[in-house]
């Protein structure tokens, strides 16, 4: 794990965007097809806006969320509808994006199909991450019903996820998919996450869940 420190987060943004800008340049001369994982939330929002705009062969680009609401598209809470407005835009339009939700009343009813559909695009290439207070990353939250699942040496591509105070279900790359990323990057801001982060490398996967991503990790930290 390698913490980088800015002075403030939009130089933290833009130079994110240039790194990932890097590190795909970098994959798509080794590889025909690179596969980007990325967080929704608004955070992150300006690193997608900068990394649309760079010219790279986005063709040959696969995209998708590290995690998703269960909820369609239009819906205000839906990652996807921000990911495709902001990084799935500019030059990037033509990378080809992964949704995790299909119409049904639970992922279980059809999260076989939609793992389907990725075996094409793994293993993920690159890996972009937040992290919560408590210590989350994608949707692996302490003490969340379907986090043993996740954890798991043998865990599938996509575990669904239910925790007490969350309004939806929510759907995650297991921690061994994010982690077996070639390169991945943590985001986070503020005094409280890096505190956070410190307290997390004495803990378990079980306890803080970003322990589990951080080994060979890049953490983009700015105070605010």
């Amino acid at each position: 794990m390698k913490i980088i420190e800015y002075p403030d987060t939009d130089i933290m943004m833009m130079d994110v965007a240039n790194v990932l800008a890097e590190d795909l340049s970098e994959a798509l001369h080794t590889k025909d097809r690179v596969t980007l994982a990325v967080p929704g939330g608004t955070t992150p929002g300006p690193v997608f806006d900068a990394l649309s705009a760079v010219d790279l062969p986005w063709e040959r680009v696969d995209v998708m969320l590290t995690d998703e609401r269960w909820v369609p598209e239009d819906h205000e809470r839906s990652n996807t509808a921000l990911v495709k407005a902001r990084l799935v835009t500019n030059r990037a339009v033509g990378a080809r994006f992964f949704p995790f939700f299909a119409p049904a009343e639970k992922p279980e009813d059809v999260l076989a199909d939609i793992e389907a559909a990725l075996i094409g695009a793994m293993p993920v290439d690159i890996a972009v991450l937040g992290m919560g207070a408590d210590m989350h990353t994608a949707s692996l939250f302490p003490d969340s019903d379907g986090l043993e699942a996740a954890l798991a040496a043998d865990a599938p591509v996509l575990v669904p996820v239910r925790k007490a105070g969350l309004p939806d279900v929510r759907v995650t790359l297991s921690a061994r998919v994010l982690d077996g990323a070639m390169r991945k990057h943590v985001l986070i801001k503020g005094d409280d996450k890096k505190e956070a982060l410190v307290q997390a490398r004495g803990l378990s996967p079980r306890e803080a869940p970003i322990k589990a991503v951080l080994d060979g990790a890049q953490i983009h930290w700015s105070k605010g």
